[in-house]
């Protein structure tokens, strides 16, 4: 079974978009995968799902569900108009909740990522929901540096390109050393030559999807 471009209410007056995928041959009463979830930037916001594979995981994961041999549900939402994933977290994590409850995913192995303002609302949501997520991956992104006490025991891999004039690295370097003060655990890789698209090489060029499909809240 392999699903993709599903849509679902979230309540009783809106609906959020997503694209879903799982591996071939699954079945959720037989395994519990791990769960992706990733936050878009502000290109693919509206209500033309093709938009949000253009980049990062539904962009590999539609092409291949199978990508890189990973047995790993990926779950990206779209953010509608106007509107951007700081202010959704309830609605999000609702249709988290919703899939996780739906395919009988790990709880222990659900992370979270995105680019640019989804590396904003990946921060947000790890502040939101402490402890929820297994790892987090911010790319371009950043965060209130004050509430970084809430990240501090959930592992992180933070990206921006070293020539980002869209959201300045600083941002990144901020939310790290903060977090890392405050006796967390968050690395932080700058690609030098690279603007703001530093999600291309996050995501095709590290191993950054494989460390996520395998993280654990226990360890």
């Amino acid at each position: 079974m392999v699903m993709t471009n599903t849509m679902r209410v979230y309540t009783k007056t809106n609906e959020l978009g997503y694209v879903l995928t799982t591996p071939t041959g699954f079945n959720a009463e037989n395994e519990h995968l791990p769960l992706i979830v990733y936050l878009h930037g502000a290109g693919e916001r509206g209500d033309n799902l093709e938009a949000v594979k253009i980049h990062g995981i539904p962009k590999l994961f539609s092409a291949d569900p199978d990508y890189h041999g990973l047995r790993v549900v990926t779950l990206s939402p779209q953010c509608p108009d106007g509107k951007v994933w700081d202010n959704l977290t309830e609605q999000l994590m609702y249709l988290i909740e919703t899939i996780v409850e739906d395919l009988a995913i790990d709880r222990d192995r659900i992370t979270l990522t995105g680019n640019s303002m989804g590396g904003f609302g990946t921060y947000e949501m790890g502040c939101s929901y402490p402890g929820y997520f297994a790892a987090l991956a911010p790319i371009c992104g950043g965060g209130m540096a004050w509430r970084s006490d809430a990240l501090t025991d959930t592992p992180m891999r933070v990206f921006h390109g070293g020539k980002d004039d869209t959201v300045l690295p600083a941002r990144s370097e901020e939310m790290v050393n903060m977090i890392n003060h405050r006796g967390g655990n968050a690395t932080l890789q700058i690609f030098p030559d690279v603007w703001h698209d530093s999600w291309t090489p996050a995501y095709e060029t590290t191993d950054l999807i494989e460390w996520l499909a395998s993280a654990s809240r226990k360890g």
